[in-house]
């Protein structure tokens, strides 16, 4: 579950402009729920906030019944796929998906069999010992997705997960994620301009405008 109370973020400088400016909503548990708006709305710095990688201004996060406002990100419990993937171009693709494990101080044993499997979950288990150099867009976001998954999270956050992929990647990539979404019971936040992705894998349709999330109905 996520449930953003009255979250509000201006950029640094006197009288800058709000970029989000009260948003308030609830994704229930399990729920797919895709995030839409305008470029530069605040999509990404919405998730950033939720990620905590960037302080909101006013307001309060609550995961899971737990408020996690002032919460490392590491302590959140949330899977995050950045935009492009942000994968690390000096590690292989074994590294990129334990590394969230390493920074929790999992034992190596354990680290070796969770990368394993959540490799083998999200096609990528042939391509373990490469860098992401050598990889294709969709490769790369695969990768990205199971270093996501590899924390166990109870959240999972998406932004532009498909911007990169081509048409036909893309109808792979949304198959495996509709499917790791139900089998798991992940609550999912994804940011997407498409309405071909927000029609095939939302549950729930939101909308970012002037710094406020509005209801959206995607046909709307």
């Amino acid at each position: 579950m996520i449930r953003v109370d009255d979250i509000s973020w201006s950029p640094p400088g006197k009288g800058a402009k709000p970029v989000l400016d009260g948003v308030t909503f609830e994704v229930p548990r399990a729920t797919y729920a895709v995030l839409m708006g305008k470029t530069g709305s605040g999509k990404t710095t919405l998730l950033e906030i939720l990620c905590g990688l960037r302080p909101p201004s006013t307001g309060r996060i609550i995961i899971d019944d737990r408020d996690v406002t002032s919460a490392t990100p590491g302590a959140r419990g949330l899977g995050y796929v950045p935009q492009d993937g942000a994968l690390f171009p000096t590690l292989t693709v074994r590294e990129q998906i334990g590394f969230g494990l390493r920074m929790r101080r999992v034992p190596p044993d354990r680290i070796a069999a969770t990368v394993h499997d959540a490799a083998e979950r999200v096609g990528v288990s042939h391509l373990l010992d490469r860098l992401p150099p050598g990889l294709s867009g969709g490769e790369r976001q695969r990768v990205a997705l199971a270093r996501a998954l590899a924390v166990q999270p109870s959240v999972l956050l998406l932004d532009e997960p498909l911007a990169s992929v081509d048409e036909e990647t893309q109808t792979g990539l949304m198959e495996l994620l509709q499917q790791t979404q139900r089998q798991h019971r992940i609550t999912v936040l994804h940011v997407t301009h498409s309405r071909r992705e927000a029609t095939g894998l939302g549950d729930l349709h939101l909308r970012l405008e002037h710094g406020r999330i509005v209801a959206h109905p995607i046909d709307a």
